[in-house]
């Protein structure tokens, strides 16, 4: 028996020993893919990095191509557009004005009744039009008929109040987001379709022009007084409120950036000087790169797998349209390289842009104790459950990062503009306000992100220069302002000046 007691015993402590061993070699590889996930996080963190010397050297980068996208059409990447547009609303504007909208799936159709300085927006309207599949791929004429009748009806529903002088014409701002090159105010041919848009007979002809045979065979009395995009219609709704604005920057889906420059600051402009003397320029600003910008592998793989490789740079490093998708893919390399969720690879994290930057800003903003925000978004859109508080705390540490770096760049590009004008610094007795008017869903709704751009300008800045420096938020610029550009460029100001 005794034998028997020792040999069981033997096997036994055998047993606890190999246990033993499973458990700590388990624990060293956990504790070594632990360590795999952490260099992978501190590497990106690193190659991220937006030290104030570098974000001075990608706001003088983007002087640099300012100065030469106005001095030759494709002397920079950065195409630094002339708008046509050399009045900006005063606040002094009065009448019935309308606004159409296209830049997508749907578009707007607004009203605005302008009162003058002291009553400003006395009233506003708006209709949205889903557009039908077919239309997007069908015939320039089909889609503008669609777009005038909505109008005419809209224009039907005028109530009291809401009429046009006697003897005038209604007049209209076309916001129109899609690639235009623009010759006049309101004229300017489409270059391609983009968003799901394929109309082949439109491409190359005036935008305007299509609009108004299609208003015209259905006997609608409308002129197309600014054609404009959604920059410049936010930089003409933040003048109207406020006459120091000299910019303005979209962060949204996309990003652009349109400011006001001296006619005489631009060696490509062969016109006349307007009477203004001020032109605004479209800077497309989100076509910049410069070798200064922290590129990562992450964000190279993002843009050769992209519909437009080697273009959009800026707009891939700090748009809403790809926050997401820079963390998903580090996320990805993470469970693939160090095993962050378990022994396979989620599959849905292999899938590009299944994680968009809203819910990107939800965990990030996630404060409860056992980040459960982050745990439920990662369980419904990627189908990861039962992730640990540590792996939760990686994922808000990743979206911190690349928040980070997008809102640090966007603020050096916002320095860079400030450079050109002339505004970054204090001159004697100079006590001019210059405010930036800014909107889109990305700045609007995303805490971090907001919070962080302005810091860093203010640091850029530095404290004396940043309280004449004002970030304001302008809501609507594509409805409201371009119903303002109409109004500040109609056909009846001489009249009622």
């Amino acid at each position: 028996m005794g034998k028997v007691a020792v040999g069981a015993a033997v096997v036994c402590a055998a047993t606890v020993c190999a246990a033993a061993v499973l458990i700590a070699r388990h624990r060293m590889r956990s504790s070594g893919r632990w360590a795999r996930a952490m260099a992978i996080l501190r590497e990106f963190e690193e190659k991220c990095g937006t030290p104030i010397a570098k974000l001075r050297q990608v706001a003088d980068a983007m002087t640099v191509e300012m100065h030469a996208g106005l001095a030759s059409e494709g002397g920079s990447k950065l195409k630094m557009i002339i708008s046509f547009v050399d009045n900006l609303p005063t606040g002094d504007e009065k009448g019935l004005f309308y606004a159409l909208d296209l830049g997508g799936t749907n578009f707007r159709v607004l009203r605005v009744q302008l009162g003058g300085k002291d009553k400003r927006v006395v009233k506003q309207e708006f209709e949205e039009v889903s557009i039908p599949p077919h239309l997007m791929v069908g015939s320039s004429d089909a889609l503008f008929d669609y777009i005038a009748a909505a109008l005419a009806k809209f224009v039907a529903t005028e109530g009291e109040g809401l009429h046009v002088s006697p003897g005038r014409q209604r007049e209209l701002g076309f916001t129109f987001s899609f690639p235009v090159r623009q010759s006049s105010i309101a004229s300017g041919s489409l270059i391609k379709w983009t968003k799901g848009f394929s109309i082949e007979d439109a491409v190359g002809q005036d935008v305007v022009g299509e609009l108004t045979k299609a208003m015209e065979r259905i006997g609608l009395d409308m002129r197309v007084s600014a054609l404009v995009n959604d920059t410049i219609g936010t930089l003409a709704g933040g003048r109207y409120y406020d006459q120091d604005v000299v910019a303005a920057v979209i962060l949204g889906t996309g990003t652009n950036a349109a400011y006001v420059e001296r006619a005489q600051s631009i060696p490509k402009w062969h016109g006349l000087l307007p009477k203004s003397g001020d032109m605004v320029i479209n800077m497309e600003w989100g076509n910049f790169r410069s070798s200064h910008l922290p590129l990562t592998e992450y964000d190279q793989v993002l843009d050769a797998e992209s519909l437009n490789p080697g273009e959009q740079i800026f707009e891939k490093i700090i748009s809403g349209m790809y926050l997401g998708d820079i963390v998903r893919r580090v996320l990805c390399r993470m469970a693939e390289e160090a095993d962050l969720f378990g022994d396979t690879v989620p599959p849905k994290l292999k899938i590009p842009f299944i994680l968009r930057t809203p819910d990107m800003s939800a965990m990030h903003h996630d404060t409860s104790p056992d980040l459960r925000v982050v745990g439920s978004k990662l369980k419904d859109i990627l189908d990861i459950p039962n992730t640990s508080l540590k792996t939760r705390k990686v994922v808000i540490e990743l979206c911190d990062i690349v928040a980070t770096r997008g809102a640090r760049l966007s603020a050096a590009g916002i320095l860079g503009i400030l450079k050109k004008l002339g505004r970054d610094t204090m001159k004697e007795g100079d006590k001019q306000n210059s405010v930036i008017a800014l909107d889109g869903g990305l700045y609007e709704h995303y805490t971090e992100f907001r919070t962080c751009l302005e810091s860093t300008l203010k640091e850029l800045l530095g404290a004396e220069v940043s309280d004449n420096i004002v970030i304001k938020h302008s809501n609507d610029g594509s409805g409201i302002g371009a119903a303002l550009l109409a109004a500040s460029h109609s056909q009846y100001l001489e009249e009622d000046s």
